[in-house]
């Protein structure tokens, strides 16, 4: 049954490439299509071998995943054995992948029409070591679906969490700053700049699909706006990213990311006091200089803004015949 559905998919998922008025992504699926055909093979206990050529014959995605995020068959061997259920749980996600495709078309087209210079490339669904949920890179965006299929603290609903976090990572694509971002140890990576970096992608998920990719942190930070942010003011030029940035803990419940929710009020803040918003959301995605971009933004600590999601503006009227 699990192979039926899995051929199902690819037949539906692998579409044209998306250019900017296209109506699908390419979502792909092969790599997932693999995994399980090995996992099922093997009764839930691929070996480190079987499991290292899964990687060495896989898409050219899944082996810039692998690299950039150091996953190995050893490390996927270990982590199936520590959580075999979270690897079981996946297959329920991938039945959400037609639905996740269309809200991800309608996300995608509304870029495209906000900011036509897009790029568009495609996103592979891949099995990793549950970590991470998803990354960019050249080629396009990778996403771990058992990872985010159990990452239920960032959005409860299964559905909700794919769309957001694609459009999150379809941000990341077009900025400026995400091409050259420095690793963590760099001393370019301050807490200031990581966190615009992807709090502006926070700000451009929720411009385009209707939420940010982790819903989380509104709950977390209501009423100690101006606590958190203070605080952030006085680490913003340091690079100790604990307690801002990457910072969660598996099993644990407490706040974590949260230069994520300051960067997209930022980001926010920059938008609204706009007046050209087109030429505003371009400026977003360009920046590269984190302390100009935080002056011009008009934002301070604690600042009121609105809890709603901005809506994109409209697209224009269609003339007389």
């Amino acid at each position: 049954m699990h192979r039926l559905l899995l051929a199902a998919l690819l037949v539906l998922l692998l579409v044209h490439p998306l250019h900017a008025l296209a109506l699908e992504p390419e979502i792909r699926v092969d790599d997932v299509a693999r995994f399980y055909a090995l996992y099922d093979a093997q009764n839930g206990q691929p070996s480190e071998a079987q499991l290292d050529a899964y990687l060495a014959d896989g898409s050219d995605s899944l082996k810039t995943f692998a690299q950039l995020r150091r996953v190995t068959g050893a490390r996927i061997a270990e982590r199936i054995a520590q959580d075999p259920a979270m690897y079981d749980d996946a297959r329920r996600c991938l039945e959400l992948l037609p639905a996740v495709t269309r809200r991800v078309s309608d996300a995608l087209r509304t870029l495209a029409r906000l900011y036509p210079e897009a790029a568009f490339p495609p996103v592979a669904i891949v099995v990793g070591r549950g970590r991470p949920v998803g990354i960019t890179a050249p080629t396009g965006v990778t996403i771990g679906l058992e990872a985010l299929c159990a990452a239920d603290f960032m959005h409860p609903d299964p559905e909700d969490r794919f769309v957001h976090v694609i459009a999150h990572e379809y941000a990341h694509i077009q900025q400026v700053a995400a091409q050259d971002a420095p690793g963590q140890g760099d001393p370019r990576a301050t807490v200031l700049r990581m966190s615009l970096v992807e709090g502006a992608a926070e700000f451009v998920a929720e411009l385009i699909s209707g939420s940010v990719g982790n819903g989380r942190h509104a709950e977390w930070t209501r009423g100690r706006e101006a606590e958190i942010e203070t605080a952030f003011l006085a680490a913003k030029d340091g690079t100790d990213l604990d307690g801002w940035i990457f910072d969660y803990r598996p099993g644990s419940d407490e706040p974590y990311d949260l230069g994520y929710w300051v960067g997209y009020r930022v980001a926010k803040a920059y938008y609204l006091q706009a007046d050209d918003k087109r030429e505003a959301l371009a400026r977003i995605f360009a920046m590269d200089d984190p302390e100009a971009f935080l002056r011009e933004s008009g934002w301070t600590p604690g600042m009121t803004l609105p809890s709603e999601p901005v809506v994109p503006w409209p697209e224009p009227e269609a003339g007389p015949p």
